[in-house]
């Protein structure tokens, strides 16, 4: 149960599912290595969590001279494109996210990926509520610069539910309150 969903953090991370299946591996043998310091009670995944952040950092730190190819320009040049629209947004999104500075990422992915609480992301991370609100904030803002998608286009479902309501619905003239019609 644990292990898909490191796996989808590590492949956020990492960018790269055989680099996401090598970070899980590594995470549940150091967590097998260290079963002693997890307290018992306390929130498995999130202790999971922070051993496979940990990790990721760390072994960036020790590829720190290897060239990286974060905007994937040297794998787009190998790939074929996909035709379809869907699969054309998720590539888009993946490179606006690999923009992003790896806090902001990391939170992102956290709360809206994993779908974890903004207090137990807090905890995986080390720092405030306050602080994962901010940088979850912060990645929203620059994804909307970064993909081009002004605050007022919802391209969820719940905006053609709402437009959908909107056409059905006959136009009503707002009403004005008792009180300004009591003193005319």
């Amino acid at each position: 149960m644990c292990i898909p969903k490191l796996r989808a953090f590590a492949i956020s991370m990492t960018g790269d599912k055989v680099r996401a299946d090598d970070l899980v591996q590594e995470t549940l043998c150091r967590a097998w290595t260290n079963q002693s310091q997890f307290v018992p009670g306390t929130n498995l995944m999130a202790w999971l969590y922070t051993i496979l952040r940990n990790e990721f950092y760390s072994t960036m730190r020790r590829r720190r001279h290897e060239v990286e190819d974060a905007e994937g320009t040297y794998s787009a040049m190998l790939a074929v494109h996909p035709n379809q629209q869907s699969a054309l947004d998720f590539s888009n999104l993946k490179l606006a996210l690999a923009k992003l500075p790896a806090e902001q990422r990391e939170a992102l992915l956290l709360i809206g990926g994993e779908g974890l609480s903004y207090e137990e992301a807090a905890c995986i991370c080390g720092v405030r509520v306050g602080t994962v609100k901010s940088r979850v904030n912060r990645a929203r803002g620059r994804l909307e610069q970064l993909l081009d998608v002004t605050p007022e286009q919802d391209l969820g479902p719940e905006a053609r539910i709402q437009a959908a309501l909107q056409e059905s619905l006959p136009s009503v003239a707002p009403r004005r309150p008792a009180a300004s019609i009591a003193g005319e």
